[in-house]
């Protein structure tokens, strides 16, 4: 890695976007949940039974995963509108900030709420009977004797909540919205560990930088500083319009916004989606590192407008269906079915399949002369599994492991680059590999093949969203991808953006695939 190593550019080029979503997304998550604690921890801290039921709420939020807690709230939010666009013809947004902003005000508040009612029960008796006999009401004591002087251990606790905000929003990419988590996640799937340190670093610097700034105030209401505390709160100020100004006035995104799951596959193909639009002088956005179900539900929805899925995907976990069919049948039917009951347009394969299918390496498979998975299914029992975060939870699972009879003496999960490298370390004896991931070759495995078809076909669909199906710009841009990709071009792009030495970009792959497009 060198001063001219291009993924440190595009790190950069990309900072203003993410630094300016991130800020705004924990500032205003912190100031919500501030808002929120600070009269609950007051009313809680002269009042025992209101006291227990709200700290006991405020725990039970923080033992959910981060990254569930932001899930949960899209569907939850999702419905919601659904209600208010149905009766009050007043839909909103699921997608992106909204369920980011209110997990993140449930994070905050435990720390405000437990130090508000710690520092105001902390307070001297003889404080309190002082204020009483000069003459004070309830209300004057509680103003200018009590939030005073509990006011450093307050202050302490919204510095905690601060540090807890800002590391936490680097989860909400999932949900669809833009933040520093976007170098994390993008960089895990395509091993560009340049994205992820500069991620890490980024929210880092962030979390120090304002919890510095609050100790500045905390500083000086402890030593009754008003210039230091005014200081601080400018600082905070300061931070918040260099980050946001900056990419706020860009104006509001009137384009189309692309979809994106979280491989690196769908990293290109995204890119390669929103070159095609500017080619044609459109302006597009990516929303990358969607969940599946997320990025389904998004595109329903009109919250993105064109994403690319598997038809095995829409088959098992949208259809749920279990049948398989050919190939043609499944196409069609899906095209009915996604346009009758959600108004999507499949538009076309892409050409090329990315099927889940178990895979070992070479050496390890030619040992135990299995080739397929009915000679996997005779060695399973010694032998352990690793996939990615979705494979068991899907109905697929059940189909193959019923078919063939497989019981593994290990079953794991792991992120899908791992995965790989699992394999080829030989951590894990078999993995649930994608068919045109270019890993397989990188790393010297074989696929199974799967004689009893009990895994459906997974062509890579491009999809549309209901309000785009009349669109003539996005389809005449896009048309020309239907079935332009094969599984061999898709392999060579995947591997030029997850090759460890001399790493692509995906946009940098996505341009090479555009180009090998351009030469059929």
């Amino acid at each position: 890695m060198t001063a001219a190593d291009p993924r440190i550019a595009e790190a950069f080029a990309r900072l203003p976007e993410y630094l300016g979503n991130h800020v705004l997304l924990s500032v205003s998550a912190l100031a919500l949940g501030i808002t929120i604690s600070l009269p609950l921890g007051i009313i809680a801290a002269r009042n025992a039974r209101l006291r227990w039921p709200l700290l006991a709420a405020a725990s039970l939020v923080q033992t959910i995963p981060g990254l569930a807690l932001l899930a949960l709230f899209y569907p939850l939010l999702l419905g919601i509108s659904s209600l208010t666009a149905e009766y009050f013809n007043a839909p909103f947004s699921a997608f992106g900030f909204l369920p980011s902003l209110l997990a993140l005000t449930l994070y905050s508040m435990l720390p405000v709420l437990r130090n508000t009612i710690t520092g105001l029960n902390g307070i001297d008796p003889a404080v309190l009977e002082a204020a009483q006999g000069a003459g004070m009401t309830p209300a004057q004591s509680r103003n200018m004797v009590e939030l005073p002087l509990a006011m450093p251990v307050i202050m302490a606790g919204i510095r905690t909540a601060a540090v807890w905000v800002i590391g936490t929003a680097t989860l909400s990419t999932p949900v669809g919205q833009t933040s520093l988590g976007n170098y994390i996640f993008t960089g895990l799937q395509t091993q560009n560990w340049v994205f992820v340190l500069f991620g890490c670093l980024a929210a880092a610097a962030l979390a120090l930088v304002i919890d510095q700034l609050l100790a500045l105030i905390e500083s000086g209401v402890r030593v009754r500083n008003r210039l230091r505390a005014v200081a601080g709160a400018a600082g905070i100020l300061a931070v918040a319009v260099a980050a946001i100004v900056p990419n706020q006035t860009r104006g509001a995104h009137t384009g189309y916004v692309v979809g994106a799951k979280t491989f690196t596959e769908q990293f290109i193909l995204a890119a390669l989606i929103r070159q095609r639009l500017e080619a044609a002088g459109e302006t597009a956005i990516r929303r990358d590192g969607l969940g599946s179900t997320i990025a389904f539900d998004a595109l329903a929805n009109d919250e993105i407008d064109v994403y690319v899925d598997y038809s095995g995907t829409i088959w098992s976990n949208q259809m749920l269906r279990k049948d398989v069919k050919p190939r043609g049948e499944i196409l069609e039917e899906m095209r009915r079915w996604l346009a009758g009951k959600h108004g999507i347009t499949l538009l076309g394969s892409l050409g090329f399949e990315n099927a889940y299918a178990f895979a070992m390496r070479r050496d390890r498979a030619a040992a135990l002369n299995i080739r397929t998975v009915e000679d996997l299914a005779l060695h399973a029992r010694s032998l352990s599994v690793a996939g990615d975060f979705e494979f068991f939870a899907r109905p697929e699972w059940p189909a193959v492991r019923d078919a063939y009879g497989l019981q593994f003496r290990e079953q794991r999960q792991m992120q899908s680059t791992f995965m790989y490298e699992a394999a080829a370390a030989g951590e894990a004896d078999v993995i649930t590999a994608f068919s045109s991931d270019g890993r397989i070759a990188q790393y010297d495995l074989i696929v199974l093949k799967d004689p009893k078809n009990a895994l459906p076909p997974y062509d890579a669909i491009l999809l549309l969203a209901p309000k785009r199906a009349k669109d003539t710009k996005l389809i005449g841009a896009l048309s020309p991808l239907i079935g332009a990709i094969d599984a061999e071009t898709m392999r060579a792009a995947n591997l030029r953006s997850d090759r460890t030495i001399d790493q692509e970009t995906p946009a940098t792959a996505a341009r090479w695939l555009g180009r090998q497009i351009g030469k059929r």
